[in-house]
């Protein structure tokens, strides 16, 4: 289990270092050294929240720390941290934070 464990801290990594890019399952569960399905399964028993999700909130924490340190527009940052679409990055961002990105 110890490098089952190993291989999916691999794929958070790469997650963390490619948050802006298009990043899906197939890739990540290929960099973990599993299938698809059984990548979702124990990342989400070990870490909690699906590889989506975690990927989503990445992007957010992010785009969090570009709309306070910086006096770009939420639309530029959305596209910026990997969002493919403003009223995803809104309702996400809402979902997560509790408030829109433009507050």
């Amino acid at each position: 289990m110890e490098e089952v464990i190993r291989r999916l801290l691999r794929a958070r990594d790469a997650m963390d270092r490619a948050y802006a890019k298009p990043l899906d399952v197939a890739i990540l569960a290929k960099i973990a050294c599993v299938s698809e399905a059984r990548f979702i399964r124990i990342f989400q028993a070990t870490f909690g929240e699906t590889p989506h999700r975690y990927l989503q909130r990445r992007r957010v924490e992010r785009a969090m720390y570009l709309l306070r340190q910086s006096d770009r527009r939420a639309t530029d940052v959305c596209y910026d941290v990997g969002f493919t679409s403003l009223g995803t990055f809104s309702r996400t961002f809402r979902d997560i934070v509790g408030e829109a990105p433009t507050v």
